[in-house]
């Protein structure tokens, strides 16, 4: 089977984006495939047993004892940098949460919230842009890399919680991957309520747990080489 790889992890395996492990038909354990990840990648292998990296198996970060079978998706996840039933929900989720490689409108993505509900008295939006300055570094482009399919779920998940646990009435969370250009957009939250206390809250909320657990990873060009970034504000 083939493990994916994202961000840094790449530079680690030889500018793999998969390796390639023989699981067996009855099936190994996590702490299996770190094992023999270290024999061939000892960098890797390093950040696995220091915990920087983590494992997810169908999209659900594993434990050192989850089982692992040849039908399983399998991808190492470097430091993050920083679904339902019925169809018209999902429509609905697929519009409201999206990664993307094209720009979006803010001015069409703030109307798709406000027209969500007519009880929405406050909005609040958090625009994030590539800036040309990085912790003392010059940058000139910046790219992003992202897990395919666990990115998208974990921004609904973000979604469905922030619906759940604070007193508002829309969220619209969008991430653009690739390579972005110094002053574009990078990531926008629209959270729409009744009054604007709880859009605020919620609003740094959704951007600050975005940052934290969602496998998305940047990339800055800088005059000295490209540089992976683990922890960014």
């Amino acid at each position: 089977m083939t493990i994916k790889l994202f961000g840094m992890l790449k530079d680690l395996a030889g500018g793999k984006d998969e390796v390639v492990w023989h699981a067996g038909h009855n099936g190994h354990s996590v702490k299996d495939l770190a094992r023999e990840l270290t024999d061939q990648f000892p960098q890797l292998g390093e950040l696995i047993r220091e915990k920087k990296v983590l494992i997810s198996v169908n999209h659900e970060i594993a434990t050192d004892e989850t089982s692992i079978h040849t039908e399983d998706e399998v991808a190492l996840l470097p430091p993050f940098a920083g679904g339902t039933e019925v169809l018209a929900v999902i429509e609905e989720e697929s519009v409201l949460v999206r990664v993307q490689r094209e720009n979006f409108s803010v001015d069409q993505e703030i109307d798709r919230v406000r027209n969500s509900s007519k009880m929405i008295g406050g909005i609040n939006v958090f625009l994030g842009t590539a800036r040309e300055r990085s912790q003392g570094r010059d940058v000139s482009r910046i790219t992003f890399d992202y897990y395919d399919g666990m990115a998208q779920k974990t921004l609904r998940g973000i979604r469905e919680r922030a619906l759940k646990e604070f007193n508002i009435l829309e969220v619209l969370i969008i991430h653009r991957y690739g390579e972005i250009d110094i002053g574009e957009n990078i990531v926008l939250i629209v959270v729409g309520a009744e009054h604007r206390a709880d859009a605020f809250k919620a609003c740094q909320w959704c951007i600050d747990e975005l940052k934290q657990i969602t496998p998305i990873w940047k990339r800055e060009t800088t005059p000295a080489g490209e540089v992976w970034v683990e922890h960014h504000p």
